[in-house]
C-alpha cells in the first residue's frame, strides 16, 4: 500500500505571505519561550562526545542561570548528575520525545524550543540530541555531523532509550535531522521498532535537489547558504588548527555556497568522494517505501531548501507513512496566529499524528 497524502492546508498569516518571509521570520523572529535544560554529555564509542539536553517531569527544574560558566551560551544551564540519571533510569513509564535538530541547529532553535515547551506542557519528557559540534563545545575530532549518518542516529537512539528505558519513545528529526533519521529508520526498520511513531519535518528527503537548489538559486546562495557558512567555516578552520594537513583549509575559506563546502569538508571526511556522492548516497527519500514505523513526512511545497517538483508522491512510501505537503509554512516555519504569530501549529500537528498511533 501507498503512503497517505495530506494536503490541507497550513494557516499561514496574511503578513507572511510567501516563502522566504514564513522561513526567515520563523528561523529568528517567532516569539518563542526561554526553555532550560540539564545537559548529560555521553561518551561516543570512537573517543568523541554527544550532548543530550534534558526537560523531563522527574527532574526538578533547571536553574536560571548555569551553574557551570561553560554553559553560559546554551540553553542547558545544569550539568545532569548522577541522581539526575538514576532519576530517569528510574522513572514510570511516560510519552518521551527525542528531537534531533537541523544544519547549525541546537536546543536553543526556536523549533526545539516550541516543540520541547508545548509536549513538556503535555507531560512529556523531552531530551534534544545535538550532533557533534552543535552544543556549544567543538568536538575532539577532525569528524563533524552529516545529513545521513545512520551510525550516529542509531548510537543518539540507543542512548535515550537506556537513559529512560520505561519511556514511550517517539522521534522527532528536523531538516538534516529529519533525512538522518528518515534513513536510519528505512535501512533499519527492524532496530527502531520500539519506536512508537516519528516525525520528519522539513527533511531535505531529496540532497541532491536541495543541495543543488541552495547552490544555485542566487537568493538561497546569498541568504541561507551564507547563514549556514558563517557558523561551518569557522568551525572547520578551528578543527583544522588541531589537526594540521588533514583539512583543506585554502577550499574551505573559497567556500561560497553548501556545495562548495561539502566538496571541501563534509564528503572527504565522512567517507563521500564528493558532494554530489554525499547527497546521492545519503538522501532519504529512497527509504520511505521501507519505514515500517508510523511516521509523519511533513513538507511544506513552499519550502525554499527543496523544489515543489523534488517531494515524492505517495506512491513512494510505504503504508506506515503520511505525507503531509502543505502549500505554505516554509522552511521549519510554519507560523500560525495574529501578530507576531506563534509557533505552536507544528508542535500540535506533531502531537495529533502522535496520538492517533
Amino acid at each position: 500500500m501507498s503512503a497517505l497524502l495530506d494536503l490541507s492546508p497550513c494557516p499561514t498569516p496574511w503578513w507572511l505571505p510567501e516563502r522566504h518571509a514564513q522561513t526567515l521570520f520563523g528561523a529568528l523572529l517567532a516569539p518563542t519561550n526561554r526553555i532550560r535544560f540539564f545537559r548529560d554529555r555521553v561518551e561516543t564509542p570512537d573517543g568523541d562526545f554527544i550532548d543530550f539536553d534534558w526537560n523531563a517531569p522527574n527532574l526538578p527544574r533547571a536553574p536560571k542561570r548555569a551553574q557551570d560558566a561553560a554553559l553560559t551560551h546554551t540553553a542547558a544551564t545544569a550539568w545532569l548528575d548522577e541522581a539526575g540519571r538514576q532519576a530517569l533510569g528510574l522513572a514510570p513509564a511516560a510519552p518521551a520525545l527525542v528531537l534531533l535538530h537541523g544544519l547549525e541547529g541546537s536546543s536553543k532553535s526556536r523549533y526545539a524550543q516550541a516543540i520541547t515547551q508545548y509536549f513538556r506542557q503535555g507531560g512529556w519528557t523531552v531530551v534534544v540530541a545535538h550532533f557533534r559540534g552543535c552544543s556549544g563545545f567543538a568536538n575532539r575530532l577532525a569528524r563533524a555531523y552529516h545529513s545521513g549518518d545512520s551510525a550516529e542516529i542509531r548510537f543518539i537512539l540507543e542512548t535515550v532509550r537506556a537513559r529512560f528505558p520505561a519511556g514511550h519513545w517517539h522521534a522527532v528529526g528536523i531538516s538534516l535531522g529529519g533525512n538522518a533519521l528518515l534513513k536510519h529508520m528505512g535501512e533499519s526498520p527492524q532496530e527502531v521498532a520500539w519506536l512508537k511513531a516519528a516525525a520528519a519535518i522539513s527533511a531535505p528527503l531529496d540532497l541532491v535537489a536541495a543541495g543543488n537548489h541552495l547552490s544555485d538559486d542566487r537568493f538561497n546562495r546569498e541568504i541561507y547558504s551564507r547563514h549556514f557558512l558563517r557558523t561551518l567555516r569557522p568551525k572547520v578552520l578551528k578543527k583544522a588548527e588541531r589537526f594540521p594537513g588533514v583539512i583543506d583549509t585554502i577550499r574551505i575559506q573559497q567556500a561560497r555556497d553548501l556545495r562548495d563546502f561539502d566538496n571541501a569538508y563534509t564528503a572527504p571526511m565522512h567517507g563521500f568522494s564528493d558532494a554530489l556522492d554525499y547527497w546521492t548516497q545519503c538522501s532519504s527519500k529512497r527509504w520511505l517505501a521501507q519505514l515500517r514505523t508510523p511516521t509523519l513526512v511533513l513538507n511544506a511545497r513552499n519550502d525554499p531548501f527543496l523544489p515543489e517538483a523534488a517531494l515524492p508522491g505517495p506512491a513512494a512510501g510505504s503504508a506506515q507513512v503520511e505525507m503531509y505537503q502543505p502549500a505554505q509554512g516554509g522552511h521549519v516555519s510554519f507560523v500560525t496566529g495574529v501578530w507576531p504569530g506563534h509557533l505552536r501549529w507544528l508542535a500540535q500537528r506533531i502531537e495529533t499524528f502522535f496520538t492517533s498511533r
